[in-house]
């Protein structure tokens, strides 16, 4: 668990990994309302992923990273799982000292097309070009909710 204190402040980069899109969400705790989409990266190799990621990072300014991972429904790890977090390993190294914290995303694309389907931005339908970055900020939402530890 973290302490919404040490966090408070900080620049969230949530990222939804995927193997043809990398979708982006930025979310500055305690001064913006919520997470929001940002973008998103059309993979072509790891490395250079792990290279734009580096350049958002700093041109933002991020403090944590957030990298979902996904399981399978029934709570057990995937293929995917693994690569993720293989993957998760190797940008962990090139962003140190900034930490990276891996959150379950089971279903957050599956929620992010509900909530396309209910809102007027995105004319009540599935955007795919804009589908990743919006898993990716439901990704920061499910960290806050279960990872930070709020003070009264």
């Amino acid at each position: 668990m973290i302490d919404y204190l040490e966090i408070s402040g900080k620049s969230l980069l949530g990222i939804d990994y995927g193997e043809k899109v990398i979708g982006l969400a930025l979310y500055k705790v305690g001064i913006e309302p919520f997470p929001m989409p940002y973008d998103r990266i059309i993979v072509s190799k790891v490395g250079d992923t792990i290279e734009e990621l580096m350049k958002v990072i700093n041109e933002e300014m991020i403090d944590r990273v957030i990298l979902g991972l996904p399981f399978l429904t029934d709570g057990k790890e995937s293929t995917m799982t693994h690569k993720i977090r293989s993957y998760g390993e190797k940008l962990a190294e090139r962003i140190s000292p900034i930490p990276l914290n891996f959150q379950d995303e089971t279903l957050s694309s599956y929620e992010a097309e509900e909530r396309m389907k209910n809102d007027p931005r995105y004319n009540f339908r599935v955007d795919l070009q804009k589908i990743d970055a919006l898993a990716a900020s439901i990704i920061i939402e499910q960290f806050l909710q279960e990872q930070v530890i709020k003070k009264d």
